[in-house]
């Protein structure tokens, strides 16, 4: 009988040892996992590089925890880590970065997006492919970001420039025709959805291309020599294409006014011409010397 009730009270004892214990791990799990602060800046993850540029643009940059290989405006973006390739990031990455937001512009397919919301990540799609839906996706990130202030106060600036270039645009009665060389092997052109379209537009330009209801399509050298055009302007995706002086030689474009009057430039800053952001009127700026004054 005393042996019983020894092990009894033994028994009673480790149990409630255990039942001590529990409040002890609990708390050690919540030491390691701390809880957000309720007024914590979001965590976010850009997925293509005009949204990082304006992230930067509004105060936001030091929200960013990971961004795309192409995300490489301005310098210190570049530090920022990598989660993927534009539109095609590594879902095992953000789920091992748990950002508060994903922000995009177009994802490869739809099914990515939908894994990234089935990783409890909200996600915003953001619209941004001409000039005028620049203001809105500031306004939309400084929202998301907390940074409305200073997304609104750029927002407003370059709806002001945007309106001030439109009017000058449409008052001029001699506009620059320009042929917008985007890839050259085989030539590739902007048509009339692309930005830099808009951007020729808006400098007081018109864009050859823009008789195609695209926004990037394939074109030959004949169709380029019939056009005449009065510019051309070698826009290329990859930096390391050919320059201008390789337009200037090739077969039967002597005759084209272009060539004939040496305004046919390269060099120009993709970042600037190829991407919405909030550089924009800084892009325009650039196109509307260049017609008005070849340099």
């Amino acid at each position: 009988m005393q042996i019983r009730s020894f092990r009894n009270s033994l028994a009673g004892v480790i149990a409630l040892i255990a039942l001590l214990t529990l409040p002890l791990a609990g708390c050690r799990q919540q030491k390691q996992e701390p809880a957000k602060p309720a007024n914590a800046a979001p965590r976010i993850v850009s997925l293509a590089p005009s949204m990082t540029e304006m992230l930067y643009a509004i105060g936001a940059g030091d929200q960013l925890v990971g961004r795309t290989t192409a995300c490489d405006w301005p310098a210190e973006a570049q530090k920022v880590p990598i989660v993927g390739a534009f539109g095609r990031p590594s879902l095992e990455i953000l789920a091992s970065i748990k950002p508060d937001i994903v922000v995009d512009v177009d994802l490869d397919g739809n099914q990515t997006g939908n894994r990234i919301t089935s990783l409890g990540i909200r996600r915003e799609h953001i619209r941004c492919r001409t000039p005028d839906d620049v203001p809105s996706a500031l306004r939309t990130l400084g929202r998301v970001s907390g940074h409305v202030r200073q997304a609104d106060s750029l927002a407003g600036a370059i709806e002001t420039g945007l309106a001030a270039y439109r009017k000058e645009a449409a008052a001029k009665q001699r506009k620059t025709r320009v042929y917008l060389e985007i890839w050259d092997d085989p030539l590739w052109t902007g048509g009339k959805h692309s930005f830099t379209s808009a951007m020729v537009s808006y400098a007081g330009g018109y864009n050859i291309g823009d008789a195609v209801n695209k926004e990037y399509f394939e074109v030959s050298p004949e169709w380029v020599i019939r056009q005449n055009p009065d510019m051309v302007a070698c826009m290329y995706m990859s930096k390391g294409n050919a320059s201008g002086e390789k337009v200037r030689n090739r077969t039967g474009w002597s005759e084209i006014d272009a060539v004939r009057n040496g305004r046919v430039y390269g060099n120009f800053d993709n970042n600037i011409y190829l991407r919405p952001g909030p550089r924009v009127l800084e892009g325009i700026a650039g196109l509307k010397k260049l017609f008005e004054t070849g340099r």
